[in-house]
């Protein structure tokens, strides 16, 4: 079962705990509880050790299965019914996750991100030809994010390193199409999200843990092409075409992405010395994590408390460990500043949403408001900001293509005003645009591409649209930055630079774009409500819609690097 939907205080830090991850390298998280028994992801309260903690979830009727020790969260299994209310009770927990997932619940579905994917077959003919931009790979004339970013010339100053690992946080990653299989690492990549079958249907494989280098969303395959895809004369090419990419499967086939699996997937980020992490989604079951909503129970809010606390940690802990952390800011076409009220919330078990009013003060939509994250809007090709793109002054950072399928002063082409990069084949055929024997089925030749090495491995690529696609072009800028600037590491091998020398880079060297007269941005003429106005809002060095400006790979290469001042 394939995935369906995607999009994006002070920090808290534990003593008394080893900055190691309890688990196995590579290891997924804990299997599924014995019959007759609940899993949770328990968060410990700030200062509290792991003795204290374990003591305290044993009073509370739990048992500790495995443990994160770098950020305080621990797998546990319970019986009794009560056990959430006795954790969050507890002066040493803040709360507890429920790890249950609910029996015949759908997959998530993003139609902003898959409306051109699942539409019906077109009667239209295929336009091989596309947007008229760069062609260094056979299907790079329709990549006009490239030449946004202006990656077509920066390559030629720097195309990327092989010593700069950049994570793609999502839902794995396939390494079998041959433009991915030139960068990808099989060394550093990991699975922490185990398959749920109640939600991702029937398990593949004994344990219902996927081998690395496969994806069976197809979003974390489409991210990573967009990073890194090589130029290697065949399919497309990426923004920085020779960076390392590394699978940290933290979402389910189904397109959820729960805490324990991310926390896991950062803390990992850290200890194996990644460069970059890419993060295009938001953490289940709740768009917006509250401190103390009162339409929430006791035992939700609790949950979103320890949701809240277990993200700030992890991404506290990467970034002081090097990373440099990007998120998509979400296709909600909201101010994140200034939030609509929630309805989708919570969006498991089926049926239990229902309309909260969100506090900007108290209420996060994680991870891409938790610390130290790159928040990134969506253009389309014209360079305004998509109409379903979120924006804010508050969470954004910058702007990079995303795709708009209706940007009127785009391709001139719906499907073309998308963002083509690489899916898998597997889950082509699923969804009916394959057909067994590898060819592209008719009608969905103008959204759907295949192209083949002089070998004869093939690679599959389609269009897909959204804040995802745009953190991703952000994240090839930032690896661009890191292999151009970045000094050898002794520890690991391969190049590094600190994440907030990287941040200022990407800041300095975006393409700056003033707020539109009026201010107000109306997207009436592609037939969108008053609920999708924008108002612009700051200068042309920053603003709620751009940030500091698009992302531009050819400046961040060319331009000196300067020394980090802190805010």
């Amino acid at each position: 079962m394939v995935s369906r939907r995607f999009t994006a205080g002070s920090v808290a830090t534990v003593t008394g705990l080893a900055l190691v991850l309890a688990v196995p390298a590579g290891a997924a998280t804990a299997a599924p509880a014995a019959a007759g028994a609940a899993e949770y992801t328990v968060v410990a309260e700030d200062g509290v050790s792991t003795a204290a903690a374990t003591a305290a979830i044993a009073a509370a009727g739990g048992t500790v299965v495995e443990s994160n020790d770098s950020v305080g969260t621990f797998t546990v299994t319970a019986g009794a019914a009560d056990f959430a209310a006795k954790a969050a009770a507890s002066t040493a927990l803040i709360g507890a996750a429920s790890n249950d997932r609910a029996i015949g619940k759908a997959p998530k579905l993003d139609l902003v991100e898959q409306e051109a994917l699942l539409a019906p077959a077109s009667r239209a003919a295929a336009k091989r030809g596309g947007h008229g931009g760069p062609k260094l790979d056979p299907l790079d004339d329709k990549l006009w994010g490239l030449e946004q970013v202006r990656s077509d010339d920066a390559r030629r100053v720097e195309p990327g390193d092989r010593g700069v690992t950049v994570g793609i946080l999502d839902t794995g990653v396939d390494a079998s199409n041959p433009d991915i299989a030139a960068n990808f690492s099989w060394k550093l990549s990991r699975n922490f999200a185990r398959d749920i079958p109640d939600i991702d249907g029937e398990c593949e494989v004994t344990g219902c843990l996927d081998p690395v280098g496969t994806d069976d969303a197809g979003h974390g395959t489409h991210v990573a092409g967009t990073i890194g895809a090589a130029a290697n004369g065949s399919g497309i090419s990426g923004v920085a075409p020779n960076v390392t990419l590394v699978e940290l499967k933290g979402g389910q086939d189904s397109g959820y992405f729960f805490l324990e699996s991310v926390v896991n997937a950062l803390t990992y980020a850290g200890d194996a010395g990644l460069d970059v992490v890419n993060m295009s989604f938001y953490i289940d079951p709740w768009l917006y994590n509250c401190l103390g909503n009162p339409a929430d129970s006791a035992a939700e809010q609790a949950e979103q408390r320890a949701t809240i606390t277990a993200v700030r940690r992890a991404l506290t802990y990467a970034h002081t460990k090097g990373v440099t952390l990007v998120g998509s800011l979400g296709n909600n076409h909201e101010d994140l500043g200034n939030p609509r009220p929630d309805a989708s919330s919570p969006n498991y078990p089926g049926g239990t949403e229902r309309p909260r009013e969100i506090d900007n003060a108290t209420c996060f939509d994680l991870p891409v408001e938790g610390p130290f994250v790159i928040g990134v809007s969506a253009t389309g090709p014209s360079g305004r900001k998509a109409d379903y793109s979120n924006w804010g002054a508050e969470q954004i950072s910058v702007a990079a293509p995303g795709g708009w399928a209706t940007d009127t002063q785009g391709t001139g082409d719906t499907f073309a005003n998308r963002i083509l990069s690489a899916y898998p084949l597997k889950v082509l055929q699923e969804i009916g645009r394959v057909d067994e024997d590898g060819n592209i089925v008719p009608g969905f030749e103008n959204r759907v591409f295949k192209d083949c090495t002089t070998a004869g491995k093939c690679g599959y690529y389609t269009y897909l649209q959204g804040t995802s696609m745009a953190s991703p072009h952000a994240s090839g800028v930032a690896g661009l930055i890191v292999s151009k600037f970045g000094t050898p590491d002794r520890r690991r091998g391969g190049l590094t630079l600190p994440p907030n020398w990287v941040e200022q880079h990407l800041y300095r060297t975006a393409a700056e774009r003033a707020c539109p007269t009026p201010a107000l941005i109306s997207y009436a003429e592609v037939g969108q409500p008053a609920e999708y106005d924008a108002l612009c809002t700051g200068t042309k060095n920053f603003n709620s819609i751009w940030g500091y400006g698009i992302v531009d790979a050819y400046k961040a290469v060319t331009t000196p690097l300067q020394p980090w001042v802190k805010p």
